[in-house]
């Protein structure tokens, strides 16, 4: 019998992973960057540590490249190698005419060429509006702006163990992902 191959989950890097500010938060940083203190979510490494044991791993911001790949490198754990790290450049600038503004999408269809299936793909993002196509394969998180309180990470990995072995990511609902854990 074969084995399927593990949903591919991709990660947003800024206010999901990290929080990257000019400005000092009241707590101790993790590491500096160009002019950015940046702080890594709590539970990060545990989150990372377990996702990469049961999905392929890969990130997707918004950022200037160079700046993603720096951070991913400083923040990815010796274990892991992502399937890729993607950027600005990877994006598909599109105006929103409800925030009145562009937007840097992330649109799914773009993996499809790198051999990946829609089917067995996730982003998690805190921007709902840079995912706005791929509404099947979204999961929303609040974002992370320094709070050492933020548990979120710990959630998200309850939920991705529930659903690590779905045959079709799609075919279920991601909303109100929180009320499906059992809190404690």
């Amino acid at each position: 019998m074969k084995t399927k191959e593990p949903i591919l989950l991709i990660l947003d890097l800024d206010e999901t992973l990290i929080h990257a500010t000019e400005k000092k938060l009241a707590i101790p940083h993790d590491f500096k960057y160009a002019d950015y203190f940046v702080y890594k979510r709590p539970f990060l490494n545990e989150f990372l540590d377990f996702v990469n044991q049961h999905f392929k791993l890969a990130v997707w911001s918004s950022a200037d490249d160079k700046y993603v790949n720096d951070i991913v490198e400083t923040i990815r754990p010796e274990t892991i190698n992502f399937e890729f790290v993607w950027a600005r450049t990877r994006c598909t600038v599109r105006r929103d005419y409800d925030l009145d503004r562009y937007v840097r999408e992330k649109r799914l269809k773009k993996i499809k060429k790198q051999g990946f299936t829609l089917e067995r793909a996730l982003i998690v993002d805190d921007s709902p509006e840079k995912t706005k196509d791929n509404f099947g394969n979204a999961i929303y998180i609040n974002p992370f702006e320094g709070n050492l309180a933020d548990d979120e990470l710990k959630k998200l990995t309850e939920f991705l163990i529930k659903i690590k072995n779905v045959e079709n990511v799609r075919t279920f609902e991601k909303r109100g992902w929180r009320n499906t854990i059992d809190t404690q």
